[in-house]
C-alpha cells in the first residue's frame, strides 16, 4: 500500500481527536471508511497504531513516535504549497491553556512574539487534555494549571497565585480591613471554578448560611469578573486572573482571615527532545518573562494591599 497524504492527514486526525468516529463526522465518512483505511495503514507499517476501546482509540507508543515523523512531513509539504503560492513559509507553534487562562496568556505571548519568525496557534482545553496533546506533539507548549509530573512532560512552574475574595471598588466591602467567611456568608456569591478545592469553600459558606441562598459556581475568569464589577457579587478567584483589574483598581481583595490558603499554580508543559526545535525555545522563553512578570506583580499587589490595609 503506498502511503497519500490523504491517509498521513486521517491519522494524525484520529490521533487529535481521539474518536474513529469523530474523525469520521468531520470529513462526513462513514466509521468503518475511517477503520479500514487506519487499518490498511497499520498493515502497510507492520505496527499497530492505535488501542481500540468502547469511548474511542489512544495512539499507542509506535503511533506517537511515527506521529512526529508525519507531521514534520505534512508541516515541509505545507510549507512548499506556501512558497509556491507566494506566501511566507514559516514554522507554526500551536499552544494552549484553559479557557480561564485565554486573557492571561494568548494576548501578551502573542505580543511579545509579534515580530518572532513564527505563527502561533491558540487552542484552549481543559489542563489533563493539553497535557495529553503535548505528550502526543499535538501542541509545542501547554499552559495548565495544578498538574502532577508525568513521564515525558516537563513542567515548569511559572507563578502561583492565592485565592482571594474580590469586589468592585464601589463595594459597600471594599473598604473593609478584615472580615470572615461568616460575615460573607450573607452577601451575593459566586465563585469561579478554580479545581476541586472550590467545593470544600462552598460547604464552608453554607455553613453560616442563614437563609438558602444558591451559591452559584461561574466559569471563566471573565464571568467572575462581570459578576463583580456589574453585578455586586462576592466573587472567590485566582488573583493572576484578575491581575488588570486588581492593578487599576476596579477590583479589590477582600482580607479574610479565616479564608484556606488555597493557591493556583500557573505552569508550562512541554517535551524537550533531543531535536533542536527553534520555534519552541522562542515560545518558551517568551512564557518565561511573562511568568516572571506575572510574579512581580503579584507581589507588588500582596504588598500594596498590606500596606494599604495598615493604614486603616
Amino acid at each position: 500500500m503506498s502511503l497519500s497524504t490523504g491517509d498521513l492527514e486521517l491519522l494524525c486526525e484520529v490521533a487529535e481527536r481521539g474518536s474513529f468516529s469523530q474523525a469520521a463526522a468531520a470529513r462526513g465518512w462513514s466509521q468503518p471508511q475511517v477503520s479500514q483505511r487506519i487499518a490498511q495503514l497499520e498493515a502497510s507499517l507492520g505496527a499497530s497504531l492505535f488501542q481500540r476501546h468502547r469511548r474511542g482509540a489512544v495512539a499507542t507508543p509506535a503511533c506517537l513516535i511515527y506521529l512526529e515523523s508525519v507531521k514534520r512531513a505534512l508541516a515541509e509539504l505545507d510549507n512548499g504549497r506556501r512558497h509556491i503560492l507566494g506566501s511566507p513559509a514559516l514554522p507554526e507553534a500551536r499552544v494552549g491553556c484553559p479557557p480561564s487562562l485565554a486573557s492571561l496568556v494568548f494576548s501578551p505571548l502573542i505580543a511579545a512574539l509579534a515580530e518572532a519568525p513564527l505563527e502561533l496557534f491558540c487552542h484552549t482545553d481543559h489542563s489533563p487534555e493539553l497535557m495529553e496533546r503535548v505528550l502526543s506533539g499535538r501542541l509545542k507548549v501547554a499552559f495548565v494549571l495544578n498538574r502532577p509530573t508525568i513521564n515525558g512532560i516537563q513542567l515548569e512552574v511559572l507563578a502561583e497565585s492565592p485565592i482571594q475574595a474580590l469586589v468592585a471598588a464601589t463595594h459597600p466591602l471594599a473598604q473593609t480591613t478584615t472580615t470572615t467567611l461568616a460575615a460573607l456568608a450573607a452577601e451575593r456569591i459566586s465563585p469561579q471554578w478554580w479545581g476541586p478545592d472550590v467545593e470544600a469553600l462552598v460547604r464552608l459558606l453554607r455553613q453560616y448560611r442563614r437563609a438558602p441562598l444558591p451559591i452559584h459556581t461561574n466559569q471563566p475568569a471573565t464571568t467572575a469578573r462581570e459578576l463583580a464589577l456589574r453585578h455586586g457579587f462576592v466573587v472567590f478567584a485566582p488573583a493572576i486572573a484578575m491581575l488588570d483589574d486588581l492593578l487599576e483598581g476596579r477590583l479589590v481583595p477582600l482580607p479574610v482571615q479565616d479564608l484556606p490558603d488555597w493557591r493556583w499554580q500557573v505552569m508550562m508543559a512541554y517535551r524537550a527532545g533531543k531535536r533542536p526545535d527553534p520555534s519552541r525555545e522562542q515560545v518558551l522563553a517568551a512564557a518565561r518573562a511573562m511568568g516572571q512578570d506575572w510574579r512581580h506583580t503579584l507581589e507588588e499587589l500582596a504588598q500594596a494591599d498590606r500596606l494599604y490595609r495598615g493604614r486603616k
